[in-house]
């Protein structure tokens, strides 16, 4: 086979058969990676018969019946030519007639209403999307201000009883004290399912579905009240989440609440239920039958997914599923009931936050993949891809790349099927929050893939339908009453930010990274004004952790070979870093004197805080580490068992960390330049 024909090909599914680096290389994607890639399409092209094959499948695959447009705009449905006339059944049952634009001749009239609508033409029917011209913003909650939030890890949090992580209930709590403190917005970790059955899978940003909620979250008092909900004496309140041990005692402990419920529960509760069920339908069925069947072999062979399980498990409408389900409907009814208890319990962390003054509430998190061997890989294998993890390549601070061990929507089963899964996703991300961050938002125009046995640095990019992405957004945006965040962090094609601003996603202005090409750290005013603001991530360090040198102490101690003069290079240079962001702060006028010493972190953190709250954003975010002043990141990418991720604890209630000496200023320096 020659290898350009295998280039046109993969350019025209969608690969990127040349890229740019993060230093401004072009590469060129290797044949045996161009041919992984195609085939976890659908689209082998091992052979030249295959090829053949695969490209006329391409070009004679029919016209989609489902497409987006914007409001005002005129559309052309099917690709091609369009009839003179065309019959609009708007999603409301109004009828209407549209007809050529007068302007092109070839492209039917703009819809000024937005929707999904019914088009009729040339003897077919086809779901047309219209979508405003930008997502739902701060502008249309708060016009004309600048405000202010916090970011949390939820199994951080503490309440007033000890429990071994944080839940919902915990979350109301927080929320509560910090919207009568003046935040606006609450951003909080992804609180997807993962595995309830394996205590050691309890990244968030690995979620076995991203359509339901991690149910060791639930709060059941807060649904059942305390007599039916409560949760029993809980396991010792460490600084550390000891999931291991925490996660099956809280499972014990939700099962004991199940058999109250079904012994005691009064007729509206089990109302309520029964209509959560029937809401969720087979989608919320099929999740709790993975849940079910997963428990079962992982207890019994220790099978970690689906992959695993004996053959006649793979397929979720196999005989041997629904003989399970039958055999062990309690099981499969008591996995829905924690569904339930955790949808509701955050109905009520975002009521919690409405009520104590926020006008956003909670801003939820998407994560950008799955499992591969999880609930929604098992229950909807169409609407991945299978062979491929995601990733990103090789940058400044991964020199090997990344592979995230994840895996996600395939471009082309999301035309094929309407885009389901990803308006799903949204809609669970917005069920119940006031915005959504959408984690690696680049992923809406290409994502790095990478084969399975390849290394990361043997991905590609794969490219997906970003304008149609984009409409939808808009649409649930507006639906949902929901601002929408995009992490726009890494490699970031030429052009990304302009149209995620252009459609009303905010990106991210991360402090740490807010540095011209000389080493100077850029002014409040040369901040975006609809970018989202913030002092860190939870990826890196904390303000007094950087200006401390602590994350530059855990690569030493991860990378031995680093202790040397490469280590010295890193310290050297973080020296200087340390003078320009100082230099920055007294120009800004957020702080004065002479810069303090690496041991001196208050005063960094203060100044720091101060700065954020003086740039043009319209919302600061600030991570609730720095408004602490703590040195620990929650996660440090590229490790597993070495760094305790996710496991971190705050040190108190909400009340007691905010009412601190340190805190208390910081919020005080917040609400005086972000009044809310």
């Amino acid at each position: 086979m020659i290898d350009a024909e295998l280039e046109d090909f993969a350019a025209e599914a969608g690969v990127l058969v040349e890229w740019e680096d993060v230093h401004g290389r072009l590469r060129r994607t290797p044949p045996e990676t161009l041919r992984a890639v195609l085939a976890a399409l659908g689209l082998p092209a091992s052979t030249p018969a295959e090829l053949q094959d695969s490209r006329q499948r391409l070009s004679a695959a029919p016209p989609p019946d489902f497409i987006t447009a914007q409001v005002g705009q005129p559309f052309r449905p099917l690709g091609g030519p369009c009839g003179a006339r065309a019959r609009l059944q708007l999603e409301g049952g109004e009828v209407m007639d549209i007809g050529l634009d007068p302007d092109t001749g070839a492209t039917l009239q703009g819809v000024d209403i937005p929707g999904y609508h019914r088009l009729e033409i040339d003897g077919r029917e086809i779901t047309v999307a219209v979508a405003p011209a930008q997502a739902f913003g701060l502008g249309d909650l708060a016009p004309d201000r600048r405000l202010w939030g916090l970011a949390v890890q939820l199994y951080s949090l503490r309440g007033r009883s000890p429990r071994p992580f944080g839940d919902f209930g915990d979350l109301a709590g927080f929320a509560d004290a910090a919207g009568r403190r003046g935040a606006a917005a609450l951003a909080i970790s992804p609180v997807h399912a993962l595995f309830a059955a394996d205590a050691d899978r309890f990244s968030p940003y690995a979620p076995s579905s991203r359509l339901f909620l991690n149910g060791l979250y639930a709060d059941p008092a807060a649904v059942l009240g305390d007599e039916l909900g409560g949760l029993g004496r809980q396991p010792a309140d460490g600084d550390l989440v000891a999931w291991s041990t925490a996660i099956p005692q809280r499972m014990a402990a939700l099962r004991e609440i199940h058999a109250r419920f079904l012994a005691s529960a009064p007729a509206g509760l089990k109302a309520d239920l029964q209509s959560f069920e029937a809401e969720g339908g087979e989608d919320l069925r099929g999740h709790a039958r993975f849940e079910a069947i997963h428990g079962t072999f992982f207890a019994r062979d220790g099978a970690r997914g689906w992959p695993e399980w004996p053959e006649d498990f793979h397929d979720p409408d196999s005989p041997a599923v629904a003989a399970f389900a039958a055999e062990h409907a309690d099981e499969v009814a008591f996995h829905i009931f924690v569904q339930w208890l955790a949808d509701r319990s955050l109905a009520r962390a975002q009521t919690a936050a409405r009520a104590a003054g926020m006008p956003v509430g909670l801003i939820t998190d998407v994560a950008v993949g799955m499992d591969p061997s999880g609930s929604h890989a098992w229950s909807r294998p169409q609407d991945l891809l299978a062979g491929l993890n995601i990733g990103a390549p090789p940058d400044a601070f991964q020199a090997n790349g990344q592979d995230w061990g994840v895996t996600t929507f395939s471009p082309r089963a999301l035309a094929a099927s309407g885009y389901e899964g990803f308006l799903a996703t949204l809609r669970s991300a917005m069920r119940h929050a006031g915005g959504v961050r959408i984690d690696h938002i680049l992923g809406l125009r290409r994502l790095w893939v990478v084969p399975h046995g390849a290394g990361p640095t043997e991905g590609a990019y794969l490219t997906y339908p970003m304008s149609d992405l984009m409409r939808l957004i808009a649409i649930e945006s507006h639906r949902h009453g929901v601002l929408v965040v995009g992490e726009d962090l890494g490699t970031v094609p030429a052009g990304l930010r302009e149209t995620l601003d252009a459609g009303g996603v905010r990106g991210m202005q991360v402090l740490l990274f807010e540095q011209d090409d000389k080493g100077a750290f850029k002014a409040p005013a040369q901040w975006s004004a609809r970018a989202c603001a913030m002092t860190t991530t939870h990826d890196l360090p904390p303000i007094a952790g950087w200006w401390r040198g602590t994350d530059i102490d855990w690569r030493v101690r991860l990378q031995p070979d680093l202790e040397g003069d490469q280590g010295l290079a890193l310290r050297s240079e973080r020296e200087a870093q340390r003078t320009a962001l100082w230099s920055a702060f007294r120009q800004a006028g957020c702080a004065e004197g002479d810069r303090p010493s690496a041991e001196q972190t208050a005063p960094v953190v203060d100044a720091a805080i101060a700065f954020l709250a003086s740039t043009r954003s319209e919302l600061a975010i600030l991570p609730i580490e720095d408004l602490l002043g703590l040195e620990a990141q929650p996660n440090l990418p590229g490790t597993t068992t070495e760094h305790p991720n996710w496991r971190r604890r705050l040190a108190g209630p909400a009340e007691a960390l905010f009412d601190a000496p340190g805190p208390a200023g910081r919020i005080a320096s917040l609400n005086k330049e972000r009044p809310r």
